[in-house]
């Protein structure tokens, strides 16, 4: 997963890049980019790692000069992308992940095209986008042309000496904003980094939408598809509690989650309710609206130096991150019985080892865990953060259950069967906890708001796209 931000202004934009870009911190760990256009093309990338944004850029802002500008914080690539074409110069951003990105590569390395950005045998995503618009007729074709030969999801923003392209991926997996403000426009994955900048939030993008962007209008290239796949986790963990998606506020989500919790967990006694900070805790407020037991704070994040535990790409950090982030208030877990909100789990590890073993050695007496999201049962086609079904406690489970792998897992997609009651009895004891409980596909669904065909659910029930692009022949 990735942000990105774009700004047309009709005076100096980088105050709005810089502050909008690092908006978008949360959407991404691993790298960090800007492109500004002024007197010329200026680009600036740097490595995350434990760093903050700004603290990167800090001096690199003090030389930036430029009207218009793109950036981005990403999980993968090393962007923005600088490419002088034919079309002309520009530089890219893009948000999503490309699942053909090898075989795309080798028929493009055999047509004579060459690359910068190279590793694990194909090109830097963001790369292989600009290539693919530098070889069109204009910059609009080459955007319908990925996303017409592109698996996966793609939304992107080119800077140009004119003005900034946007376009959102053709299945609407991933949201981008428009803003509007007194020195122009601004176009972002987030719409809370507008708020705090002077633009208000005009609309989202349709699926495949493209549209070209200056300090003083908006132009429509091409109008959107009408199809949309808006990835559901958006609303339920990765979204900032502030964003809106479809017009749909993240954080009124979460807490209508909780209370659908709630009212699945009728009799049970507690003594308090609590949400694994951050996206857990407005999980938690719904349920105790619904609930009547009294939401708490046995655990706080050490908010100022730790970020998300999810979106390092290796397990070490991950680890490390959970470990020291979240840190235990004995006096107010000691005797307790507490019911803690999770918004997913993914792997497991961080839930088990750094979470519920500190309600534990703090003295509490019951741990009833319930978790947001329906249980993870596929791994994410349109991002890196898991890549293979053995990563999933779920998947684990239902091995240990079968005494081996099995391809038909449909009866475990079931929450009322006994196979599904058999895989939750089997983690409920792994994560060492008196009671634990999943959100059902159903009542995320109606939480969010959205009619179930327009949500991206594929880590929950498999391949649950639709096939909205005939030139492809494939699901998005």
């Amino acid at each position: 997963m990735s942000g990105i931000f774009g700004v047309a202004s009709n005076n100096s934009c980088i105050e709005d890049l810089v502050y909008g870009t690092d908006y978008h911190t949360h959407m991404g760990s691993e790298y960090a980019g800007l492109a500004v256009y002024g007197k010329e093309f200026s680009r600036y990338i740097h490595r995350l790692s434990s760093a903050y944004f700004k603290t990167r850029f800090m001096e690199d802002i003090k030389n930036i000069e430029g009207s218009k500008g793109i950036g981005v914080i990403s999980d993968h690539d090393e962007q923005p992308i600088y490419i002088k074409s034919k079309l002309g110069p520009f530089c890219l951003v893009t948000n999503g992940r490309i699942d053909n990105v090898e075989e795309l590569t080798k028929e493009m390395l055999s047509n004579g095209t060459s690359f910068s950005e190279f590793s694990k045998n194909a090109a830097n995503m963001t790369e292989l986008c600009g290539k693919i618009i530098a070889q069109a007729s204009a910059v609009k074709e080459g955007i319908e042309k990925i996303h017409e030969t592109v698996r996966g999801a793609c939304s992107l923003l080119i800077l140009t000496k004119g003005g900034i392209f946007a376009a959102r991926d053709a299945c609407g997996r991933n949201t981008l904003v428009l803003g509007k403000g007194e020195k122009g426009f601004a176009v972002c994955s987030e719409s809370n980094s507008l708020l705090n900048l002077g633009y208000t939030p005009v609309r989202d993008l349709a699926p495949g939408e493209i549209v070209f962007i200056t300090d003083r209008s908006v132009e429509i290239l091409k109008k959107g598809n009408g199809k949309k796949k808006v990835c559901a986790f958006l609303w339920m963990y990765m979204g900032f509690p502030v964003s809106s998606y479809e017009g749909i506020n993240a954080e009124i989500v979460r807490e209508e989650s909780g209370k659908r919790i709630a009212m699945r967990d009728k009799g049970l006694v507690a003594d308090m309710v609590a949400g694994v900070p951050d996206s857990g805790i407005a999980h938690a407020i719904g349920y105790a609206m619904e609930s009547k037991i009294p939401l708490r704070r046995p655990l706080v994040k050490y908010t100022p130096t730790y970020g998300r535990s999810y979106t390092p790409t290796t397990q070490t950090i991950r680890d490390l991150t959970a470990r020291m982030k979240l840190i235990a208030i004995k006096e107010i877990i000691d005797g307790a019985s507490i019911v803690l909100l999770e918004d997913s789990i993914v792997r497991g590890t961080q839930l088990k080892k750094f979470t519920i073993d500190k309600f534990w050695q703090n003295g509490a007496r019951e741990v009833h865990v319930r978790v947001a999201s329906p249980p993870l049962m596929f791994p994410c086609i349109y991002t890196s953060a898991t890549r293979t079904t053995s990563e999933l406690i779920t998947r684990r489970a239902i091995r240990e259950i079968e005494g081996h792998d099995i391809e038909d897992i449909c009866q475990y997609l079931d929450h009322t069967s006994p196979k599904y009651a058999k895989m939750i009895e089997w983690m409920r004891e792994h994560f060492n906890v008196t009671s634990l409980k999943y959100q059902t596909v159903d009542d995320m669904v109606s939480a969010i708001g959205l009619p179930k065909d327009q949500l991206c659910l594929h880590c929950w029930v498999g391949k649950n796209c639709v096939k909205n692009c005939k030139k492809r022949k494939k699901e998005c």
